[in-house]
């Protein structure tokens, strides 16, 4: 396909516009359009089950890594009448009573939409809305492992089996994912039966304690300049108003990497640095 064209393709009983395959997204690698949409096929059946029912956020890279990107929440211009969406008026403490309209991606044919549009990263807050589109307490705690300059994977993954012990012992089975790109994070289900502001609380004390602990390798407050050689355990991403990057979503960085969820033996690997840890790749994904 010549860069530019444009061809229609049957996606899950849809027909939609795919256009520029060929145009490199990734110039590090050479990774182009094709493949980026390619990936997203590929694990589908893997991403979808985790943007069901959550208002998407998009960061939108329309020309590749290498152009100039924007955030996207509002519906995008131009959007099938089909593409499912949600409007969310205030929700959190950050929102300023503001009203946007999300979409919601409930299958291969708004996945395939988005993604055509150069939407390379896919966000999604802690919690999902009904069938009226009503927004519900969060059905799942984060816990995101931000390293400071000095410290990497090597320090997240020690902090990882530290939350893991401590939420563990409270009756919470701790998930870890490599961001895709510089740190981790942790997911936990809940119940539903707790508020944002209660998630974050908890997690805001967790991260505190853990300070108090390992003051050399852990930090609660956001304060840049302390954060050289430790972790910053980031409890404010349960905040309803924030989202994270959904995992198997694909990064907009230099390399093609992924949020990558990952088992607890290669976490403890790479605390030691026997195996390293590290982001990766979509190639490595599907």
């Amino acid at each position: 396909m010549a860069s530019g064209e444009v061809q229609h393709v049957q996606v899950a009983g849809r027909t939609l516009r795919v256009s520029s395959l060929d145009k490199v997204i990734y110039p590090s690698t050479g990774t182009t359009k094709g493949e980026v949409l390619n990936y997203y096929v590929q694990v589908a059946d893997r991403i979808l089950p985790r943007l069901a029912a959550r208002p998407v956020t998009r960061i939108r890279w329309p020309h590749g890594v290498a152009g100039e990107s924007f955030f996207e929440k509002n519906l995008p211009s131009g959007a099938p009448e089909w593409l499912p969406r949600v409007t969310i008026v205030g929700h959190g403490s950050r929102s300023g009573g503001a009203s946007v309209t999300y979409p919601l991606v409930e299958d291969l044919a708004g996945l395939v939409y988005l993604v055509n549009l150069g939407s390379l990263e896919l966000h999604v807050p802690q919690w999902q809305v009904d069938a009226e589109g009503t927004p519900q307490p969060p059905d799942r705690l984060v816990i995101d492992l931000d390293p400071g300059p000095g410290a990497g994977l090597t320090e997240c993954a020690r902090v990882a089996l530290l939350v893991a012990e401590r939420l563990s012992a409270v009756g919470l089975t701790p998930q870890p994912v490599t961001s895709g790109s510089k740190g981790m994070q942790l997911y936990a289900e809940l119940d539903g039966d707790r508020s944002s502001d209660e998630v974050s609380a908890v997690t805001k004390a967790l991260a505190q304690q853990l300070t108090e602990q390992h003051p050399d390798l852990v930090l609660w407050q956001m304060t840049k300049a302390r954060r050289t050689g430790k972790v910053f355990l980031d409890w404010s991403q349960n905040n309803a108003a924030k989202t994270t990057i959904c995992p198997y979503s694909l990064r907009g960085r230099e390399r093609p990497h992924v949020a990558a969820p990952r088992t607890w033996a290669e976490v403890e690997a790479g605390a030691t640095s026997g195996d390293p840890l590290t982001q990766r790749p979509y190639d490595e994904v599907v």
